[in-house]
């Protein structure tokens, strides 16, 4: 092969990925403008080529991001930089969010973990400030930190309303996107109405987060389901004399699913739950950062439990590597149980029926629940999987309540990457291959 030859060959070979990137860098922007008409590109990838076509798909996605709404900073040292984003006023009026956004310490060579603060339900401004000065205080350096305001009081002061998820969805995608973060060490945590805010993140956004920290809350467990904090790290402190809205209570809740769950997968619920003796509303905060620290996440888990509940009325469009295309047309929410080894993926999909079991005999608020399971149907989702999960060199078996899906070589495909990539904003899964299943 002489030397024009393998120039030629080269010099095509560059202008081919060039054009690929184009062409998915149009995708990613059609997809930011909800355009209803836009075709993912598809190309067949080779296994050999998976981390080069990995690196296309991710600079374009790059590219493409540059347009986008909302943007983190730039990383400066701690309480010296603040911004604001503005939420939809469609959901909130009104709402702008400003925030702290700094470092502590020397960027690591794989970027800054980020700590996500949420504050408590004092004056906004106040607690605000105190978050600041409080997350100077935590030994977690080198770390970086964001930390929000509120944007208005009364009945807006829940961090979990569907204003503030907007917010937390662009987040996860600019820390994902930015070199200062390391996209396996996100942490939530927040004191008292930041407690019930972080425990719900914890578990809506699991597939993110390497662990999270509320403290002084205590949230009802239909709120935050237990199961989907398996593969993170999850501490919870709350005083066992902090009555005010059953907090203790609903901690000791907590606790008991956790410790229940554990039983079942012991190396899967990793969690430190503490009612602290003498303590009401305030206790010591200073501990959690330093536990979270030492979690970092997996990405790509074998096995998970994904129960899809809604915030404020929204549901998660996927989790770790599942995404919902259609949910059952029945009145409750849906229970995934993902299991892989040995190249065989199996899924259990149930609806989960609540019923209540104590109540607040003042207001009626419900505090515990029992459930039971029954096979789901109706709906559909696509099961994305990569390297990391199965040997796509080697048929793959995947089986759904007990039925025989597919057992087959994967097509490997530029169009699940970059799908999955719009799915999840995660340069840790942008999936080669799916499988569509119908149930």
């Amino acid at each position: 092969m002489n030397k024009l030859y393998l120039l030629i060959l080269s010099l095509f070979s560059l202008c081919v990925n060039a054009q690929n990137q184009g062409d998915i860098e149009r995708y990613f922007m059609q997809t930011f403008n909800n355009s209803n008409a836009v075709v993912a590109p598809s190309a067949r990838v080779s296994v050999s080529r998976l981390n080069a076509k990995r690196a296309l798909v991710w600079q374009a996605w790059c590219k493409a991001n540059k347009a986008a709404a909302y943007h983190l900073p730039t990383t400066d040292s701690f309480g010296s930089t603040t911004d604001k984003w503005l939420l939809p006023d469609t959901l909130e009026p009104h709402a702008v969010m400003p925030f702290y956004y700094g470092s502590k310490g020397s960027k690591p060579e794989a970027g800054y973990p980020l700590y996500v603060y949420l504050h408590g339900s004092g004056p906004k401004q106040q607690e605000w400030q105190t978050g600041l000065i409080l997350a100077k205080r935590f030994a977690d350096a080198p770390s970086l930190y964001f930390i929000p305001q509120i944007p208005n009081e009364g009945e807006w002061y829940r961090w979990w309303q569907r204003s503030k998820q907007v917010a937390w969805s662009n987040l996860l995608r600019e820390a994902m996107l930015s070199p200062d973060v390391n996209p396996n060490r996100l942490y939530v945590f927040g004191i008292s109405e930041g407690g019930y805010g972080s425990q719900r993140l914890a578990s809506f956004y699991a597939d993110y987060w390497a662990a999270a920290g509320p403290m002084a809350g205590g949230e009802p467990l239909k709120n935050a389901p237990v199961e989907n904090l398996e593969n993170i790290g999850f501490s919870f402190r709350t005083g066992a004399n902090d009555a005010g809205f059953y907090r203790n209570r609903l901690t000791g809740y907590t606790k008991e699913a956790l410790d229940s769950m554990e039983a079942l997968y012991p190396a899967g619920f990793r969690h430190k739950v503490e009612l602290i003796p003498g303590r009401q509303h305030f206790i010591d905060y200073s501990v959690t950062t330093p536990w979270l620290s030492h979690f970092t996440r997996n990405p790509h888990p074998k096995h998970f439990i994904w129960e899809d509940f809604e915030m404020d009325g929204l549901h998660r469009t996927g989790f770790y590597n599942i995404k919902v295309n259609k949910r059952p047309a029945a009145e409750c929410r849906t229970r995934y149980d993902v299991n892989i080894a040995a190249n065989e993926v199996n899924i259990v999909v149930e609806d989960v029926h609540y019923t209540t079991v104590e109540r607040d005999p003042v207001y009626g608020i419900e505090l515990k629940f029992s459930r039971h399971y029954t096979p789901a149907r109706g709906g559909s989702f696509t099961l994305y999987l990569d390297e990391h999960l199965v040997d796509l060199s080697q048929p793959v078996k995947v089986v759904v309540n007990g039925k025989t899906i597919c057992e087959r070589r994967l097509r490997l495909d530029v169009k699940n990457m970059v799908q999955s990539l719009v799915t999840y904003f995660d340069p840790e899964r942008i999936y080669p291959a799916a499988v569509e299943v119908v149930y």
